[in-house]
């Protein structure tokens, strides 16, 4: 394998880039590998700081001050020595340029990293300043900028800032931000794809981060929090409304408003939200591209309304956080049925008494590849789940295609599970994760792997919904 062509081991490698302990353990192999790795690594080397891990944040930092020029080194030795104990050697040059490497400039984290180390506003100020020249220069270009609540920097007066984010394709971005930034950065971002926007603070003077939103023309993935719904202002929805024909995307933490109505091209829609919503916007919301569906807290005439709007293209539904009584779970699992021929994953919650109605949804929904059952429904007091008449149905009316389940809070006993494994012979090998079932037998789980009967199985809930590996 050391002796691939650079280009394929450059594509094997990205394929790694969320594994940074992978990554690290390729660095040592030989120089060659070393070479293309560090970049992929220092992409984005803020995803890989924990805020726990004191002594990683100063490890990081100090390999970034090795970048700076003696004159910088040299001031903030003189002014500032106090608060850089870490840089033990400080005219020690690094062996790669890993801040050219960057394509995320994080903000939020250097303003995190930098207050662990210094909490006096001027030497806070003086160490972040050093680092906005290091990182803004004719040699860099980002494509990701993250920017944290009462940002006060004025990055956007930097000569070379122009060219450093002319390509931006996210930006995450709060209303506090100082509003001149704000829109400087009007007038050189204009390629953001996704946008991170949260909304807290005065909503008066935003005019700046509103002409931000205004101006993009490729904006397809939007992710809007709202910090207090009465912060959201008519001047916010009009400037979201115009990029909606464009938004593919919506993940919306915030009051719903008229304004959602307007995303009529959405394939990919999260609703998370501890506001009251108001049905007078859903009922005619129609989203006939929709794609996938994830809603926490949403309230279940809420998910009927958006369900039954959608034209059969769901492929997707994850339901979480929701109370509802038996007659609205069992309109839930109704509408589903009705409306989402194709659905491939889908997540939500089964009380006791509708266990029948999953029958024909199982008929209607013949491309089901993975089920994710919470068994929740007051469940602790009545005391009663029975399982054997759900495995028994998920044996008989699965289609061919469905073999991927979790099922969370309850368990079933022993002897359900045994019955469920020995009646799913001769079907695909299933994937099976539990929320810790405590009589479990290691041994009973290796014989029906030795069967073909279960290929996957976990003890606990593993990744994320639909990840079974």
């Amino acid at each position: 394998m050391a002796k691939l062509n650079k280009d394929i081991l450059y594509l094997i490698f990205e394929e790694l880039k969320e594994d940074n302990n992978t990554l690290y353990s390729c660095l040592s192999t030989n120089r060659t590998w070393c070479k293309i790795v560090i970049p992929i690594l220092w992409k984005n080397p803020w995803k890989f700081i924990k805020y726990w891990r004191r002594k990683q944040m100063e490890s990081f930092l100090n390999v970034i001050f090795l970048h700076l020029s003696n004159e910088s080194k040299n001031t903030l030795k003189s002014r500032y020595i106090e608060f850089l104990p870490f840089l033990e050697n400080p005219y020690q040059r690094p062996l790669f340029d890993y801040v050219s490497f960057c394509r995320h400039l994080d903000f939020i984290h250097i303003d995190y990293i930098i207050l662990e180390f210094t909490h006096i506003l001027e030497s806070k100020n003086a160490l972040i300043n050093e680092l906005i020249n290091l990182f803004i220069n004719r040699n860099r270009e980002f494509t990701h900028l993250y920017i944290p609540y009462k940002f006060n920097f004025q990055i956007h007066l930097i000569p070379e800032a122009r060219s450093c984010f002319s390509e931006i394709e996210f930006l995450s971005i709060k209303t506090g931000i100082n509003q001149d930034i704000a829109v400087g950065l009007s007038e050189i971002c204009k390629s953001i794809k996704k946008l991170d926007l949260y909304i807290n603070g005065n909503n008066y003077d935003n005019y700046g981060v509103v002409k931000l939103i205004e101006v993009q023309r490729n904006l397809i993935n939007l992710d809007l929090k709202v910090g207090n719904y009465l912060l959201f202002s008519k001047t916010f929805e009009n400037s979201l409304i115009k990029s909606a024909n464009n938004i593919q995307y919506l993940r919306l933490s915030a009051p719903y408003t008229r304004f959602l109505t307007y995303f009529v091209n959405l394939k990919v829609l999260e609703l998370n939200s501890s506001y009251a919503c108001t049905l007078l916007h859903f009922e005619n919301l129609s989203l006939p591209f929709l794609q996938i569906l994830r809603a926490r807290g949403i309230p279940y005439e809420v998910l009927t309304n958006i369900i039954r709007n959608t034209i059969g293209y769901l492929v997707e539904i994850k339901i979480d956080r929701i109370h509802h009584n038996e007659v609205e779970n069992k309109k839930i699992i109704q509408v589903i049925r009705q409306n989402c021929p194709n659905l491939i994953n889908l997540k939500l919650v089964l009380i006791y008494n509708n266990i029948l109605e999953l029958e024909n949804l199982l008929i209607n929904c013949q491309y089901l590849n993975g089920l994710y059952i919470i068994t929740d429904n007051n469940i602790y007091v009545h005391n009663i789940y029975d399982w054997d008449m759900l495995f028994e149905i998920l044996t008989k009316l699965s289609p061919t295609s469905l073999f991927k389940f979790k099922f969370s809070y309850l368990v079933p006993n022993l002897n359900s599970l045994k019955l469920f494994f020995d009646n799913w012979k001769d079907r695909h090998p299933m994937y099976l994760q539990l929320n810790k079932m405590s009589d479990i037998d290691d041994l009973m789980i290796e014989n029906y792997k030795s069967e073909g009967i279960v290929k996957k199985f976990s003890n606990k809930i593993l990744g994320d919904d639909f990840e079974w590996a």
